[in-house]
């Protein structure tokens, strides 16, 4: 069973877009993984190939019509593996992390829903149980540039896709800490020299230096991250 990813957007052509390139793109191309662009317009049923409304209640913009919405979420889901999620990308869905990354990798795959204007009717949302995610505190133009965000996460994760194995057990998140600085050569670049500890070839010191340098960066740049590796450490 290949990993397979539907998204549902109404701009279907932004789509591989970078994931066409780099290890995703070689990854497409191998057959690691699939990709749809599923087009939410050709499920309209207007001459205009609307998708939109005016909110009830008022108010600026337009918002998803249900109907529509669902109709081309029935039909993804209806290709889809049994026990693929449903995924709507939203400023007010649960904040990602690699905890759910990792989960999503180790799926079927995913159908993601990608909003614009006002969102999406919330009858739709709550009829399909689609699951919110939220990339972060802050607001796209649409959901596509997060639908490429999450599908690289998980797709680099697939079996065969990386390189090497243990690159991905030294990165950010995966011990509950940021990852540690990176040099290479020159050894000296503008009166700035690579520590000491990473020339030294005592391979103990090295990771040593490592994670005491991933704990500062962790410390100082998420508290929010350090408090909970140091509770469960």
């Amino acid at each position: 069973m290949v990993w397979t990813a539907s998204v549902l957007t109404i701009f279907p052509s932004m789509f591989p877009g970078p994931l066409g390139t780099s290890l995703a793109g070689r990854a497409l191309e191998s057959g690691l993984w699939r990709l749809n662009a599923i087009d939410i317009r050709s499920f309209a049923t207007d001459k205009h190939q609307s998708v939109d409304d005016q909110p009830f209640g008022g108010g600026a913009g337009m918002v998803m019509r249900p109907d529509i919405v669902d109709a081309a979420l029935g039909s993804a889901l209806a290709q889809a593996s049994p026990g693929t999620p449903a995924i709507y990308l939203t400023p007010r869905g649960r904040m990602l992390d690699q905890a759910r990354v990792k989960r999503l990798a180790a799926g079927p795959g995913v159908v993601v829903l990608c909003g614009r204007f006002e969102g999406v009717d919330q009858r739709v949302i709550e009829a399909r149980e689609i699951e919110e995610i939220s990339l972060g505190d802050f607001v796209l133009s649409g959901g596509e540039p997060a639908a490429i965000a999450l599908l690289d996460a998980c797709v680099r994760l697939l079996p065969g896709v990386m390189g090497a194995d243990e690159s991905l057990a030294e990165e950010s998140f995966e011990s509950g800490l940021l990852e540690y600085p990176h040099y290479t050569r020159p050894q000296s670049w503008c009166g700035r020299a690579v520590p000491e500890t990473l020339i030294s070839g005592h391979h103990a010191n090295i990771a040593a230096w490592r994670r005491a340098e991933a704990e500062r960066i962790t410390r100082e740049r998420r508290p929010d991250l350090w408090a909970r590796y140091a509770k469960s450490h």
